[in-house]
């Protein structure tokens, strides 16, 4: 049963991502960086999963049994991939038009995703998930330690998380907002700057949430290849955490 919990959905970012949401897979609209962005982080959560559970990197169906939640899964990016590799996936976002969106597309896949209109601090499903991902979201909510608890607490023990989101630099300042928004390469609006999360930030915040980090890697830009996985944070990072102390002993 969900839980009467506060939440840390902003109504006004439900309302922008909502409005893009019949465009969302269209790989030139809206939300073509989103497109660009997903193989490189693809890439990490697919060998992030391998190393975590010890899994074969040339297995199918490395998420076989196991269940994952994407949280601000906005039309299904994310999700239809996971539910490939063979999880039971559940997504969930603010705004019921992106879940609309991912049902309908779903649907055409053939993909059976659970996808739910609510906040992570409303689904009522304690240390339900082996997986939990959130990608570019925690810049979105109104209280990240409260998000964070949240996704901890769904969390099963023994369970992976992985979380990207952009850093707050100059970088990411002048690629993100100025170039960015300001040539239409993403919709005016998306970001505020001032609630990007260094990785030292985002980290003690982790640890607030009872949990630990274990890889942190950057997610690069470059004209001739694109986003890939890197060395550099400096514009975006992408990293996985675990759940403290018993975490390692729990696994399997």
């Amino acid at each position: 049963m969900a839980s009467n919990a506060a939440t840390t959905i902003n109504p006004e970012e439900a309302r922008h991502f909502g409005a893009m949401a019949a465009d969302w897979w269209n790989p030139k609209g809206s939300s073509a960086m989103l497109h660009k962005l997903n193989p490189a982080r693809l890439s990490y959560i697919r060998a992030a999963i391998d190393r975590h559970w010890g899994g074969d990197p040339h297995a199918m169906k490395p998420l076989a049994g196991r269940r994952a939640i994407d949280v601000g899964c906005g039309a299904g990016l994310l999700c239809e991939p996971l539910a490939r590799l063979g999880a039971a996936v559940t997504g969930i976002d603010a705004a019921a038009e992106n879940i609309a969106a991912a049902q309908g597309h779903a649907e055409r896949q053939g993909l059976a995703i659970d996808y739910r209109a609510t906040g992570i601090e409303s689904l009522g499903e304690p240390g339900a998930f082996d997986l939990v991902t959130s990608m570019e979201v925690i810049e979105h909510v109104t209280d990240p330690a409260l998000f964070l608890r949240g996704l901890a607490g769904a969390l099963k023990p023994g369970g992976l998380m992985i979380l990207s989101t952009p850093n707050r630099t100059a970088l990411s300042r002048l690629t993100m907002i100025t170039l960015g928004e300001g040539l239409g390469m993403i919709p005016r609006g998306t970001h505020d700057w001032s609630r990007f999360l260094k990785p030292e930030e985002l980290t003690a915040l982790l640890d607030e949430a009872g949990l630990e980090v274990t890889d942190r890697r950057g997610i690069e830009f470059s004209p001739g290849h694109g986003f890939r996985i890197g060395d550099n944070v400096g514009l975006n990072y992408i990293l996985s955490a675990r759940h403290k102390a018993t975490d390692a002993d729990q696994r399997r």
